[in-house]
């Protein structure tokens, strides 16, 4: 569904990602694990069409969409729940769903689609008069993911999801990410939590200083010993 081949992206001189390749198929949860620093929200901005790769190539659905802006990669099926969240804190509830809907390819399906994120996450029902910036972090959380859905995304590229968020919130935002996967989306998951991403992914990969060096299933790295010394104090 997703591939991306030999990106390298730099801030001025500085490499952020260098020679980095991964794939995800359709309806995998994938992992992209990594300490502070790795690269692992530089390479979400570059798919996303926030950062524009030095060279390289990013294809989804067999369309290459290295060089297309976010709004044009937005209205092809990818979905982003950015880091820190990024609710319109001066917009309630409701219009935070709506701009979601702003892409084209959602337009048509707002009304359902709306129905569908108030069934799922019926305390966004509850405040839909409330203005976001009022709410907590795990309310926050959870409009920032139905602002997502509002946008009929295939895939969807989670940022940091539970960074800043209380063990018990945590818990339920990785409960979300595993019920719309069984909702037949696909995931991409950036998260600093390693054990917790390893478990609920199909597959993942390790980036360190910009670099892909390893990669297998979850169930595989959370076993491997260089990972668990590295990322998991064992």
């Amino acid at each position: 569904m997703l591939s991306v081949s030999d990106l390298d992206l730099f801030y001025g001189d500085a490499q952020a990602l260098a020679d980095v390749s991964l794939e995800v198929r359709q309806g995998e949860i994938v992992a992209i694990v990594g300490a502070n620093g790795a690269g692992k929200s530089s390479l979400i901005r570059a798919i996303a069409g926030i950062e524009q790769p030095r060279r390289g190539r990013i294809v989804f659905k067999d369309k290459t969409i290295s060089g297309l802006e976010s709004h044009e990669i937005c209205n092809l099926g990818i979905g982003q729940v950015a880091e820190g969240r990024q609710v319109f804190p001066g917009l309630t509830v409701l219009e935070n769903l709506q701009m979601g809907a702003m892409v084209p390819r959602a337009r048509a399906s707002a009304k359902r689609n709306l129905d569908d994120v108030f069934a799922m996450f019926p305390r966004l029902a509850e405040r839909k008069a409330q203005y976001a910036g009022t709410m907590s972090g795990g309310e926050q959380q959870m409009l920032a993911i139905g602002r997502c859905l509002m946008g009929a995304p295939e895939l969807i590229m989670f940022d940091e999801p539970s960074l800043g968020l209380a063990p018990v919130v945590v818990q339920e935002v990785l409960h979300t990410i595993r019920m719309l996967n069984e909702r037949r989306l696909t995931i991409l998951l950036v998260e600093q939590n390693v054990a917790v991403s390893l478990k609920i992914s199909n597959r993942a990969y390790v980036l360190e200083n910009g670099r892909v060096v390893m990669s297998g299933s979850g169930e595989k790295l959370l076993h491997d010993d260089r990972v668990r010394q590295a990322y998991l104090g064992l």
